[in-house]
């Protein structure tokens, strides 16, 4: 069609980048930063010994932010690779302090040790995923 505007669907990768990593962003902020819950700041009572609370409140800004501005880049495979670490760190972060946690000193823990490995995992997952192909290029059904 000539002079037709072609809509390209919008990446399902980086509507994830970008929601997860607004999401990242205000879990720092508001969450760890604003409001540190007693649950998270003994689970990390390890990690804490040597990085501030804060510090860790504001790497999970700073990854929310690389993230969702990664998803903002378009046909860029290494930038959303990038911003796929960038989700993955402080979750992974969390999931082994709590695993450590749950493990010796305080054993409640090991429900958001399991929470937020298995969502490390899914990101990992969700990174290695390709976006479902164009309309036009898909296979009719039979």
């Amino acid at each position: 069609m000539r002079g037709a505007v072609v809509r390209r669907p919008v990446s399902r990768r980086r509507a994830f980048l970008v929601t997860v990593g607004i999401g990242w962003a205000l879990y720092g902020g508001l969450g760890i930063i604003g409001n540190p819950r007693y649950g998270t700041a003994r689970g990390l009572a390890d990690v804490t010994r040597y990085v501030p609370l804060d510090a860790l409140g504001w790497m999970w800004v700073a990854c929310g932010v690389l993230a969702a501005v990664s998803g903002l880049v378009v046909h860029c495979p290494r930038v959303h690779a990038a911003g796929y670490v960038a989700l993955a760190v402080p979750a992974g972060l969390w999931a082994g302090a709590f695993a450590a946690s749950a493990a010796t000193t305080y054993p409640e823990a090991v429900g958001s040790a399991c929470g937020w490995g298995a969502y490390t995992i899914g990101l990992v997952l969700v990174s290695g995923m390709d976006d479902p192909l164009p309309p036009h290029l898909r296979k009719r059904g039979r």
